[in-house]
């Protein structure tokens, strides 16, 4: 099971109120709502291996270079007092990730990340190097790329909620696109995605990308058609299509999570009892966490 960390304490801090707090007045809304989080999908999925993916690069340079306006929008601005560069975040969130990052070590779950790449990456990267079934939890549809039926890849998609998590597949995604999982990248480039600076082909939406990719069955068909004066393209897509090369030349590598990552990993085995009880001990008093943290601890030794 591959945790897109990030994704799921985000949902837990929008989601919990942050009147829930420690002993000190700090909010943990994210804290717990993460560690309830871990604990319903080990409950229900029992795996033998956890891993919480990490954003190490949350906005990596090399993808910036090819598509400038990615997570743009998300950039604090400086102007208004933030540190450019960094992730905008209410400070009531960035205060909860150490406490994460504290609790998750002393239970002994492992927490992988890698200089210059997001967590996606690593998520795809150790979904690739698995010799088993394997479960993605994200709330994030670029994942949908990596599902893989015939390898036992699927992700828990956590757009509704943890508790109302929908299971994604190859099937799925074919059923619900009108795409297949290989298609899925293209299909992401043409459409587009606001919520990452992606712009896609202007006109171009859902159906209309998918209609194109089945007909020509990948972008860089659909591109050549562009410019192939016998396609049966219409010529306002045509021109679209012309109109967005800069961009789909280099949207695809953006999109495209890493694979082949070289990610020296702790064992990944899940723990049946805290690695440090006395440190769990500790952090669970001091941030006012004893009912999640002894959830997990119930959900681990059972």
């Amino acid at each position: 099971m591959l945790l897109d960390t990030a994704s799921l304490y985000y949902r837990a801090f929008f989601g919990i109120p942050e009147k829930v707090q420690a002993p000190d007045g700090t909010p943990v809304n994210a804290v717990r709502g993460l560690l309830d989080s871990i604990s319903l999908l080990i409950s229900q999925y029992r795996p033998d291996q956890l891993v919480c993916c990490w954003d190490n690069d949350w906005r990596p340079a090399w993808r910036v270079e090819l598509i400038p306006s990615y997570k743009q929008h998300r950039v604090a601005d400086a102007a208004v007092g933030g540190d450019p560069g960094r992730e905008e975040a209410p400070a009531s969130l960035e205060a909860q990730v150490p406490i994460i990052l504290e609790v998750l070590e002393a239970v002994g779950i492992p927490v992988v990340g890698v200089d210059g790449y997001e967590a996606d990456d690593v998520i795809g990267s150790l979904s690739s190097a698995a010799r088993g079934p394997v479960n993605i939890v994200t709330g994030d549809r670029d994942l949908f790329q990596l599902a893989d039926d015939p390898r036992g890849v699927q992700v828990l998609y956590t757009g509704k909620g943890v508790g109302k998590h929908e299971v994604i597949n190859s099937a799925e995604i074919q059923k619900r696109f009108g795409v297949t999982a290989a298609q899925y990248v293209d299909f992401a480039v043409l459409r587009g995605d606001p919520s990452d600076g992606l712009p896609g082909v202007k006109g171009i939406g859902d159906k209309t990308a998918a209609k194109l990719l089945n007909e020509y069955g990948s972008l860089e068909a659909v591109q050549a058609a562009a410019h192939d004066l016998d396609s049966s393209l219409a010529t306002v897509v045509r021109d679209r299509l012309k109109q967005a090369e800069d961009y789909l030349a280099n949207a695809p590598r953006v999109v495209r999570v890493a694979r082949d990552l070289a990610i020296p990993t702790p064992d990944l085995r899940l723990v049946t009892g805290p690695r440090d009880p006395q440190a769990v001990a500790q952090l669970s008093q001091k941030w006012g966490l004893n009912s999640p943290v002894q959830r997990l601890l119930d959900t681990l030794a059972s």
